[in-house]
């Protein structure tokens, strides 16, 4: 008997058991984890390819959880100063040259932003996907030369924008490489794929993003994050609507 669980003893120290896999909401708190933060300060870029043309917008945005987030326009000159304010499930934005601020609400959420191809209920996010959708793990795969989970996620509840989504997420960096965003019938409405990630004091962050309405024509708007702040301290002023127009 001491020989066999002195053999059993060597063979779980030579051959340890598989780690447990990770189950999909692990993967999506994960996810939620790395996208998700307290607070940060984004100065970014958005250039929309459309039939026209392209043309690119630069913002400064600042963020504070899930409920606070304010956006104010740097360039082109025409849309300098234009900004937006988001309170928990409010809008509003501010149009410097006509000098008024408008609540936008209702229908108008789906309308797109700036003529690009996200809507302004894209800018309304409800929190984590972990507390919004159920998930299970379709596949694993690779994309991109990366090992990711393909999950698929159900809205918990009808008020969510996208009642499906379908996300390609990095094994490694638990980082969305790829999302495809559905309607309640199954149709699809929008899909992105992440171009560039950078590493950050918190972990991975997407650098370039291309979004695409495939309702829309033209080649999708690019997103591209500048530079992130993680520490300095935003003061509740910022988000107010007296801000709007400072």
């Amino acid at each position: 008997m001491k020989n066999l669980f002195f053999l059993l003893t060597m063979v779980i120290i030579l051959f340890p058991p598989p780690a447990t896999a990770l189950d999909a909401i692990e993967v999506l708190q994960r996810v939620d984890e790395n996208q998700y933060v307290e607070r940060q300060i984004i100065s970014s870029s958005m250039t929309i390819h459309s039939l026209r043309g392209a043309r690119t917008i630069e913002y400064k945005s600042w963020t504070l959880g899930t409920e606070k987030a304010f956006t104010e326009t740097l360039a082109p000159a025409r849309d300098k100063g234009t900004k937006m304010l988001k309170l928990d499930d409010n809008l509003w934005t501010y149009y410097p040259r006509a000098d008024r601020t408008i609540k936008i609400a209702g229908h108008m959420l789906r309308q797109s932003m700036m003529g690009s191809d996200l809507s302004y209920e894209d800018m309304m996010d409800k929190g984590k996907m972990q507390d919004n959708y159920n998930a299970k793990i379709e596949a694993e795969e690779v994309f991109l030369e990366r090992p990711v989970w393909v999950l698929l996620l159900n809205a918990k509840t009808p008020d969510i924008a996208y009642q499906q989504r379908k996300l390609w997420v990095d094994k490694q960096r638990f980082i969305i490489l790829k999302a495809e965003l559905f309607a309640a019938s199954g149709k699809l409405l929008k899909r992105s794929e992440t171009r560039e990630v950078f590493k950050t004091s918190r972990g991975w962050y997407p650098r370039n993003i291309l979004f695409k309405d495939v309702l829309k024509e033209g080649k999708g708007t690019e997103y591209v994050i500048h530079d992130v702040d993680f520490d300095t301290p935003i003061p509740d002023s910022q988000f107010s609507k007296s801000a709007l127009r400072r």
